[in-house]
């Protein structure tokens, strides 16, 4: 685990300005700061929701002095195709690097001009991927320590083996304990996340281990 040092915000909340990086996006981390490099002007960075993207194409952007069109899959996978055509045509002809985001990779994008189809096709294309454990684990402590609320030091592992592995999910889950927290005044230990998760029907997902945990 490692991190890059940013101007602002990670995620919108992150107090440091700290990039957290793992295994699952160093690539799309490496390929953005050798954007020199590129065989083209374009390159195109996809992301599940809340795996800090957008973020990171502002730093692509500080640092290169480049532009990032943020939606450029669009709306129902819809892409403005004029309008990425012609950003990609000034990108080539300004030498600028442009960086294109997306949910998905650009291959499954709505795109009917052929020659945005061809130059999609040609460019780039580094993902941002689901969080590995380590940086799952990172995610949930940084939520915590930015909100806040007082945790025990065994639930970052307890709920990394137990809710799906997911930005939208850490997000989602990290938010509510933290409600909970504040909300009955008790820290957050394992036995305030069970009642809450549960209640929330975020349990069972991982299938506990006994050999591992007897608290279930």
């Amino acid at each position: 685990m490692s991190q890059i040092s940013l101007p602002f915000e990670w995620q919108g909340n992150a107090r440091d300005g700290h990039f957290l990086v793992s295994d699952a996006n160093r690539l799309a981390v490496a390929h953005l700061e050798r954007w020199r490099e590129w065989p083209l002007s374009v390159s195109v960075l996809t992301g599940p929701p809340c795996s800090g993207r957008s973020t990171l194409a502002r730093h692509f952007a500080r640092m290169s002095g480049g532009s990032v069109i943020d939606d450029a899959q669009g709306q129902d996978d819809r892409p403005d195709e004029h309008g990425l055509f012609h950003a990609w045509n000034e990108a080539q002809t300004q030498r600028r690097p442009l960086l294109m985001i997306g949910h998905a990779a650009p291959a499954s994008w709505a795109v009917a001009l052929p020659d945005l189809r061809s130059r999609l096709a040609a460019a780039p294309h580094v993902a941002i991927s689901e969080p590995d454990e380590a940086l799952a684990r990172a995610l949930i402590e940084r939520a915590f320590d930015t909100a806040g609320a007082g945790y025990a030091a065994d639930v970052p592992d307890w709920l990394v083996r137990r809710i799906e592995r997911s930005y939208g999910a850490i997000a989602a889950v990290t938010r509510m304990l933290d409600q909970a927290a504040l909300s009955s005044g008790r820290k957050i230990s394992v036995a305030l996340a069970k009642e809450c998760l549960h209640a929330a029907g975020f349990l069972p997902i991982v299938p506990p281990d006994p050999s591992t945990d007897q608290r279930e």
